[in-house]
């Protein structure tokens, strides 16, 4: 596998987590927030690629069906928070954009990860270096977030409150996505 073909495939699975990172920062989630679900989407996409690779492609469909379901719930739950929040007036409180725990991030961030452990099994049937592909999807996908999360602080600083709206169309869009 070329490395432009890794690199689109990286561009390609990193576009979910983006997504899910740009409605997010758009809704005011915390830096320190912020960086752990990056550093668990990162994880999530070098982790995942492998365990598809040695589970094959039935726990892929199995697992990525589940997981999709609860994240899409979860995106959904945020989206409409977050929403609702933009038309309240007062000061942002606790917003739908915080996932707030660690378990929390790590449900997000396996949701959109999950495409990742089904392509670990084409990734062994098109003779490509796992660990150097897993990495390179890792690190897209991370990169990705990060930028997502710096482009939402710009545009929050500009539009204030108002951002949570777009942020909870987005989120919804992404939970839609997860389900079909």
């Amino acid at each position: 596998m070329s490395t432009g073909t890794v690199l689109l495939l990286a561009g390609a699975l990193g576009t979910d987590a983006f997504s899910l990172s740009l409605g997010l920062g758009l809704g005011g989630m915390r830096r320190r927030l912020a960086a752990t679900l990056v550093g668990l989407i990162v994880v999530f996409h070098v982790i995942l690629p492998i365990v598809g690779w040695w589970a094959g492609e039935l726990l892929g469909r199995v697992a990525g069906q589940w997981a999709g379901y609860v994240g899409a719930a979860v995106l959904f739950y945020l989206g409409v928070r977050m929403i609702w929040e933009s038309f309240r007036d007062g000061p942002v409180g606790a917003n739908g954009s915080r996932a707030g725990s660690f378990a929390g991030l790590a449900v997000l961030a396996g949701s959109v990860s999950m495409d990742a452990l089904s392509v670990g099994f084409t990734l062994g049937t098109a003779g490509a270096a796992l660990l150097l592909t897993a990495g390179a999807i890792g690190l897209v996908a991370g990169l990705m977030s990060a930028a997502a999360f710096l482009l939402a602080h710009f545009v929050q600083g500009w539009v204030g409150r108002r951002a949570l709206l777009p942020g909870g169309v987005i989120l919804i869009s992404v939970g839609i996505h997860l389900l079909l």
